[in-house]
Formats: C-alpha cells, structure tokens, sequence
C-alpha cells in the first residue's frame, strides 16, 4: 500500500531535522538550533543558538557508523534541553513563588539545571535498558525449552522488544499531553515536506503536505531494533548477565548500522527505500504523528527559517 503523497520525489532532500517539543518545535540546522514555543499569551517565542557537536570540531566524527552513535547522542542532548526550555513556560504560578532551594540547587548553584538534566536522562537510559533489554531477555529466557537454537531465541527476544515498543508508543500517544505534541511532530514533518519541494514556507502550502517523513526518528528506532536482532543472533544465547553486557556494548555497533541504512533509505527513491521505511512510516502513522492545526504549522515554520542558510547546498541530506 502505498503512504499517500509520499511518492512526490522532492527537489532537495535537506539533512534538517527536528523535534517536538512542549507547545513547540525544535529544528536543527547545519549551523543553527532554533526553538519556537507558543508561550500561554499565544505569543512565539523563538531561541537561535549556534550548533556545536563533535563532528564541526573532529572530522573523524564524520566517518560512517561512528557519525550514527555520535549523531544520537548529541539528538537526545539536544532533545532533552530543548524539552527542559520549553516547559519553563508553561510552569504554575505557584511553582513561580519563591520557595526553598533544593539540595541540587543549594550544592550546585548555577550548575543545577544541567546536573538535574544529567541525572534524569541517566534515569531514563537505565530505564530503557531494563524495559528495551532486560525485559525482552528475561521473558524469552523462559522458552528456552522449546527453542533450541540462539537464532531463534533472539528473534523471539527482538519481536518482544518491537512489541513492548509499539505498546508503549501507542499508549503513551493516548495521552491529551502526549497528543499536542505529537501534532507538533506532524507540523514539523509537514514543513520539512514544504522546505524540500522548494515551496514558499506558508501556512496553507505546508497543510498540503503529509504528516509522514521517511527520516523520522521513530523510523530510526524501529530500524535499530530490526538491525538488533541479526547483530546480536551471532552472540549466540549465553547466560544473563554475558547477555546484558553484550546488548550494552553492542548498542552502538547496532545504532551505527541503523544510522547508515536511514541514511540510504533518506536518500533513495527506490522501491527497497520505500519497503525498509514502509514500518517506520505506518508506526508514524498509528502512533507518534498527529495532523496540527494552522497554529501549530505556524510555530513549526518559524523553527524551519531560524536555521535556514542562503545556500540550500549547505544543509543536503
């Protein structure tokens, strides 16, 4: 079946990405990161800033599958920071009264955002490892009388992750909160659209263009637990503590592979490229991806011309 619209092959496929966030959009450009947030009073407010990451100072973080590891670290950096700013603006205001300051806050002083923010994507990290790694492990550990060879036990294993996954995304979209954002994600994806058929960035050309964008983040997260399973199928099945350092250690291997076939998948027109983004695309579609209203387009467009430069070659995928 083919995803409507998405057989248009764009005029320029551009390397600009984004997020969403709280009552905004994030958009990351080949030199510039910009935030624009629908503050409370309808207002936009936007944030520019510089990009910095590793591979502008090292060009060895440029090679192939070690630009994928570096690349999504720098994403959940970039990405944590720009939810952290966001919710700023939508605080109570009893949270803005002055109150006592917290241990952190007290120990760190101005360095206390920044090791909040340390400890809670440490927090988070641990948490997907026993969700994404541990879990699926301990629950297929328990066929192992049935099946006798590790190819399978870890195609069982990979199919309890991508199930927990897309429970987990599902559900988490039903949320009222969750469903703003994710219409965000839509806006993001439509201007994206716009900008690479090389259309004026207007509100009514950007409604004309699907939700659904092939180099999605969700896309590459299906992907890495697609590639996951043949990775790890030649560990063979040892015992669970060996397993779980394996899975660790091998994460980047896995996010390096996943990394460099989006990025043929990005840019290909093929029928392969279609079938490989065809999963990404329909989990997109059920779950992390909503149709925005002219509101949100508008937020998403100021995002996309914050970080546009006046060479288009500049930002090609």
């Amino acid at each position: 079946m083919k995803i409507k619209n998405l057989n248009r092959v764009p005029k320029h496929i551009t390397s600009i990405g984004g997020q969403a966030v709280i009552e905004g959009v994030m958009m990351r450009g080949p030199k510039d990161v910009a935030i624009a947030v629908r503050k409370p009073n309808n207002e936009i407010e936007l944030k520019k800033e510089k990009l910095k990451t590793l591979a502008m100072k090292h060009k060895i973080f440029k090679l192939p599958f070690l630009r994928g590891v570096i690349g999504l670290v720098e994403a959940l950096i970039f990405g944590s920071k720009a939810l952290m700013y966001s919710a700023e603006f939508f605080e109570d205001e009893v949270e803005k009264e002055p109150t006592k300051k917290s241990l952190t806050e007290r120990i760190f002083k101005d360095k206390a955002q920044e090791i909040e923010m340390f400890f809670t994507m440490l927090l988070s990290i641990i948490l997907a490892i026993g969700i994404f790694m541990v879990l699926p492990s301990f629950l297929t550990n328990f066929l192992k009388g049935i099946i006798h060879t590790s190819i399978g036990l870890n195609l069982i294993e990979g199919l309890i992750r991508i199930i927990i996954f897309l429970l987990y995304i599902i559900g988490v979209s039903r949320l009222d909160d969750i469903k703003r954002v994710f219409e965000y994600h839509g806006a993001e994806h439509k201007t994206i659209h716009c900008y690479e058929h090389e259309e004026e960035l207007t509100v009514e050309n950007v409604k004309r263009y699907p939700i659904l964008h092939p180099r999605c983040g969700t896309s590459f997260l299906f992907m890495v637990m697609i590639v996951s399973i043949f990775v790890l199928s030649f560990f063979g099945w040892p015992n669970p503590i060996q397993r779980l350092l394996i899975r660790i250690l091998m994460f980047p291997v896995i996010a390096g592979i996943s990394y460099e076939i989006n990025k043929f998948i990005g840019r290909s027109n093929s029928k392969l490229a279609y079938i490989l983004s065809y999963p990404g695309l329909m989990i997109q579609k059920w779950a992390t991806v909503k149709e925005p209203d002219e509101d949100q387009i508008e937020v998403a467009i100021e995002a996309l011309k914050a970080v546009l430069t006046d060479n288009r070659e500049e930002d090609k995928w």
